[in-house]
């Protein structure tokens, strides 16, 4: 079968982000109506709007935070359409760290190395970059955690920490969607890393990540 060569151009408003124009990062589709942004620009759009900045269509009244998801398959198309965005993007993040005298970890190489040389003897999680986590009830209508100090890898979602609360709170990881999880009294959204959340919400250094927990709200 004679292969047909498809000009980058071609797809390049399939592969962009509406916000920034610029091609995507970290991609993250919005679940009401699978329209795809770099996450960066979504959830600071986010801060004031609660709307798709595509269609307008209302993600939700108050949380819109909660209806966004990362596109890994969407993500793993741009980098292999666009010759060395990758590389260039790791090197910004390392350039980012060193600008701001924190180390750079290493959970991208080491993830590349899960993808790439899988075995049954590796552990990825444990290779991870490590964050502690102060975790405390903001809610009457909740148990105050036994524990409330953890410590897990960065790349850790807020939908993890969710289902830990469900857990060890209500007895029953299935009720994880009951609890919110705010950061400096700003709910998080559930796709959210450990290290975005530490990056982007949480300005201290040297002290724990403290994170609240609460019986969900819905508006």
């Amino acid at each position: 079968m004679m292969e047909r060569k498809i000009q980058l151009k071609s797809v390049n408003q399939h592969i962009t982000c509406r916000l920034c124009k610029g091609y995507l990062i970290d991609a993250t589709t919005i679940t009401e109506c699978l329209h795809t942004f770099c996450k960066s620009c979504l959830v600071k759009y986010l801060d004031d709007n609660n709307s798709c900045p595509t269609c307008e269509i209302v993600i939700h009244q108050s949380h819109p935070l909660n209806f966004i998801s990362h596109d890994r398959t969407m993500q793993d198309i741009v980098y292999k359409l666009v010759p060395n965005l990758q590389e260039n993007e790791k090197k910004k993040q390392q350039e980012f760290y060193r600008s701001r005298g924190i180390p750079f970890p290493k959970t991208l190489s080491n993830n590349e190395e899960c993808d790439n040389q899988a075995t049954e003897d590796q552990d990825c999680h444990r290779s991870d970059e490590q964050v502690n986590i102060c975790l405390e009830c903001k809610s009457h209508q909740m148990k105050t955690l036994k524990r409330k100090f953890i410590r897990c890898s960065i790349n850790a979602t807020i939908t993890h920490i969710k289902k830990f609360v469900a857990l060890k709170v209500l007895n029953n990881t299935c009720r994880y969607k009951d609890v919110d999880i705010l950061c400096n009294d700003e709910i998080l959204g559930k796709d959210h890393t450990l290290k975005f959340v530490a990056v982007t919400r949480w300005r201290q250094k040297d002290v724990p990540l403290l994170l609240h927990y609460r019986q969900r709200i819905d508006l």
